[in-house]
């Protein structure tokens, strides 16, 4: 069952820890922010502990949190998060077939725009093109964040790109590795998928009603974890930096890029992405073949459109636009 975090006492309680980092709180003062009674107040921080929170109290200054769980928990991701619309209402499960559905259910039941969805587990996710994606247990990031833009459906396409941008500037943040894009959704280190991205639009005639962006992260993730079909070209941040990596900060890090570079997008347009899009890219500039559903195109990249739309220039110097398709370096 799912933990929202994002209502109620609990909200305004993780909120005034993270904005007031540090520093001690006392019962009145985080009644007073949560609008509820000092009991109820202490209720909510036995419940923390319980969860493995650990509060130093002194008598007349208050509580100040001095540990976090080890464990990933809903508080832990939020507590510290500074974002004003992404994560911001979270639901977090233990195990679910995909996150991908539970996002698409809430947005048909009128979830605010940002809503995020994160579980430790997929049972049955996927990737582009139905392809089945591997989500093992405590290792990786699995969650999917609802939006509602107002762009025509035609520029959906573009939110997959800024998203990627944003996991790429998160990466870098977060581990100092050197993430590229290869287009249109994945994430390589190294010359190894470590993330995938997968877009899904619910629109009516002319107008969007939703996107979910889905995003699968190899973070912790052992060699041994990946099936023996895949592990020669996936890899895991943990693989490649050498160390573990702490999930929840990443998280946090993903949703504070991700929604400076939506509201970027929503005031400023798709041209500054796609200046930072072609900057991470892996394939800009380097002979490719394009396998779309209506044959192979080879030729070099030559960068985007600002829809978003892949350029390849062939032998014979025809520049092809491809809208969908599987991409391969040719080496």
């Amino acid at each position: 069952m799912a933990e929202r975090v994002q209502s109620g006492i609990r909200k305004k309680l993780i909120e005034a820890f993270t904005n007031n980092e540090n520093e001690y709180l006392s019962g009145q003062k985080l009644a007073d922010i949560a609008g509820c009674s000092r009991t109820a107040i202490w209720k909510q921080i036995e419940e923390l502990r319980k969860e493995g929170f650990q509060f130093q109290a002194v008598r007349r200054k208050g509580y100040k949190i001095v540990s976090i769980p080890t464990a990933m928990t809903a508080d832990k991701i939020t507590l510290g998060l500074k974002t004003e619309i992404f994560g911001r209402n979270l639901y977090y499960y233990d195990s679910v077939e995909s996150t991908q559905k539970i996002a698409s259910k809430l947005a048909n039941e009128a979830a605010e725009e940002g809503t995020v969805v994160i579980s430790e587990e997929q049972t049955a996710g996927r990737g582009r093109m139905d392809r089945k994606w591997h989500s093992p247990k405590h290792t990786g990031i699995w969650m999917s964040i609802l939006l509602r833009p107002k762009i025509p459906i035609s520029k959906a396409p573009q939110l997959t790109l800024i998203t990627a941008v944003g996991v790429v500037q998160a990466i870098e943040e977060a581990t100092e590795l050197l993430p590229q894009i290869k287009w249109p959704n994945d994430i390589m280190v190294n010359g190894k998928k470590i993330t995938g991205i997968l877009t899904e639009l619910q629109a009516e005639a002319d107008s969007i009603h939703s996107v979910i962006i889905g995003i699968g992260m190899n973070v912790n993730t052992l060699e041994a974890d990946f099936p023996e079909e895949i592990r020669r070209t996936a890899s895991s941040l943990s693989i490649e930096a050498g160390r573990t990596i702490g999930r929840e900060e990443l998280i946090r890090t993903i949703l504070e890029k991700l929604e400076k570079l939506y509201l970027l997008y929503l005031t400023k347009g798709f041209l500054p992405i796609k200046l930072m899009w072609e900057s991470y890219a892996i394939s800009i500039g380097k002979q490719i073949i394009a396998r779309t559903i209506t044959g192979e195109i080879s030729g070099k990249t030559i960068g985007i459109t600002e829809d978003g739309v892949l350029l390849i220039e062939d032998s014979a110097g025809v520049i092809h636009h491809i809208y969908s398709a599987d991409i391969k370096m040719n080496e």
